[in-house]
């Protein structure tokens, strides 16, 4: 079977996606699959063998080799950010029915959205921030803002990952360079009120037809809050599995449970929270979590004792799965 490791994306968790993509390459079980490496960047679509680029036909998703035309069985997706997590790719893999890892096109494009994934979630009643939604142009009173919210409060891009562009403003003076740093990121922004409280981060996914929560672990970050450099760069302490009691902790699992059947997911997914009066509020999903030494959701596996290629085969497994479902 071949499998072909999609990596990269064109936003700034690029390079994220790349030591993700180097995971799965080391975990898939070669005895089963034949393994390709391919890079999805913004001015090159290529698959990479001994250092050699072989660039891949948009028509099919194939590329050529010493004149033959390799096609691929199943794609193990791990792009990061546009265009592999929000949607797009799943769509194209979809029209030309290669099945891929993850959730489908719709869940990548709705979770990826903050505001709309909210707004699903206020439906099913999911605590959660107070928020405020805004485009570039609108006008901004910050007084009115911090009337509303409090302070302080986060201002976030809508559509990121990785912690990109998000800023805690404690007071009125950082707000113009907050939303200066939010608006880089996307033409949307998030402005939420701040939960004071422990943050944890949840990973669950199907797995043998069942939604299992791998692991909690609680975020002591070294900085104001959990941003890309408390997470890329040695800026926190990952406590895995998070010392909770044994209620708190029920009522997390049942929460993430909840947030990942409401969504209609399937699999890897890192879903975030802060408990605030023992209540777990949510943050966000993430439905293609990082995989890199550095990531929770790998720590999480090894806690559950859940071999990697395991659950890489699980997963390859439930993308054939969909393949049969498109057929019908």
């Amino acid at each position: 079977m071949n499998v072909a490791v999609v990596m990269g994306g064109y936003s700034d968790e690029s390079v994220i996606s790349l030591r993700s993509g180097q995971l799965i390459l080391n975990n898939l079980d070669k005895s089963k699959y034949q393994v390709f490496e391919v890079h999805i960047l913004l001015n090159d679509w290529y698959c990479l063998i001994d250092g050699t680029k072989y660039p891949i036909n948009k028509a099919d998703f194939s590329f050529t080799k010493d004149s033959q035309t390799i096609k691929f069985d199943v794609i193990s997706n791990t792009i990061h950010g546009t265009p592999g997590e929000d949607g797009h790719m799943q769509a194209y893999w979809e029209l030309l029915e290669i099945p891929y890892t993850g959730c489908g096109f719709y869940q990548s494009s709705l979770t990826f959205n903050k505001r709309d994934t909210l707004s699903v979630l206020s439906k099913f009643n999911i605590p959660k921030a107070n928020s405020i939604y805004l485009s570039k142009g609108d006008a901004i009173d910050g007084k009115e803002v911090a009337k509303e919210l409090g302070l302080p409060f986060f201002v976030k891009p809508n559509q990121s990952g990785s912690s990109l562009g998000v800023s805690k403003v404690n007071s009125l003076e950082d707000f113009d360079k907050a939303l200066a740093f939010a608006f880089a990121e996307d033409n949307d922004i998030l402005i939420e009120s701040y939960l004071k409280g422990r943050e944890v981060s949840v990973g669950v996914m199907k797995y043998k037809g069942e939604t299992k929560v791998m692991g909690i672990t609680e975020i002591l970050s070294e900085n104001d809050f959990f941003d890309y450099e408390a997470k890329y760069l040695g800026k926190s302490e990952e406590v895995t599995p998070a010392n909770l009691s044994e209620k708190i902790k029920n009522h997390v699992e049942e929460t993430a449970i909840k947030v990942y059947e409401a969504l209609g997911m399937s699999g890897f997914s890192r879903t975030d929270f802060i408990i605030m009066n023992d209540i777990p509020h949510f943050i966000e999903i993430n439905t293609n979590p990082g995989l890199s030494p550095q990531s929770i959701f790998p720590q999480q596996a090894a806690y559950s004792n859940m071999p990697m290629s395991d659950l890489l085969d699980n997963e390859i497994s439930l993308a054939l799965q969909r393949k049969l479902i498109w057929k019908k």
